[in-house]
């Protein structure tokens, strides 16, 4: 099995840009790793599904654990490449947080419903996550342990082997842009009887979502309508 890092991103900057404005390019210049691929699509305006696809491609000729991550995500953890290995030697994909059950009709991996209440911490949520613009962060979500078993992860960051994903045929759905592809790769790899779980991969996320916008909005209607809850 393959045993090369490939981180998989997409960023508006361009590939100059990209190393001082954002937080995944400054991490990659605290951790400059020689096992460490960056595939990049910079000055990017086409749907992360997309994007995801192609490198996936790529790989059933250049097989690499691929970690799929937002340029706004920045890696806290010199440990971190093997933190992931570590996940995948237990799951088939892993991330940072995410949520052991899914509801009907859920509008996200941590909401219960569009009345934006959250699921239970301890109980159903998984994962740390810090949030802010740099570090020290201004806050840390503590959603629930870590290493457990989940139905649904957030989409910062999913880490899995090509080899995996291309055996069982499971490649992101280029309907959606960027709302609800996370979603919806987790509920694939459900049907696929893979397993998803969240493992200690410490993390800093800039941003904290933008839901019930006009385009999250034709997302859901999407996801529904896709998956019929």
């Amino acid at each position: 099995m393959s045993m090369k890092f490939r981180l998989i991103c997409a960023t508006r900057e361009t590939r100059e840009q990209f190393t001082a404005k954002t937080a995944l390019g400054r991490s990659l210049q605290l951790f400059p790793f020689p096992f460490i691929e960056l595939r990049l699509f910079p000055e990017n305006s086409t749907g992360l599904p997309k994007l995801y696809n192609i490198a996936l491609k790529e790989a059933e000729s250049d097989p690499a654990i691929l970690i799929f991550i937002h340029d706004d995500v920045q890696l806290l953890d010199v440990f971190w490449p093997t933190h992931i290995v570590q996940g995948l030697d237990v799951f088939d994909v892993v991330g940072v947080v995410g949520n052991k059950r899914r509801l009907p009709a859920q509008p996200s991996w941590c909401f219960k419903d569009t009345q934006w209440n959250l699921d239970e911490h301890d109980v159903y949520l998984s994962g740390i996550v810090a949030h802010g613009s740099s570090w020290p962060a201004t806050n840390v979500s503590f959603y629930g342990p870590t290493f457990e078993r989940v139905k649904l992860l957030d989409g910062l960051l999913i880490a899995c082997r090509s080899e995996t994903l291309i055996a069982n045929k499971l490649f992101f759905d280029e309907d959606f842009d960027f709302h609800f592809y996370d979603m919806d790769f987790c509920r694939q790899a459900e049907v696929l009887n893979l397993r998803l779980g969240t493992w200690s991969i410490s993390t800093l996320h800039a941003s904290e979502g933008q839901l019930n916008q006009a385009s999250w909005r034709s997302a859901y209607a999407k996801y529904l309508d896709k998956w019929g809850s």
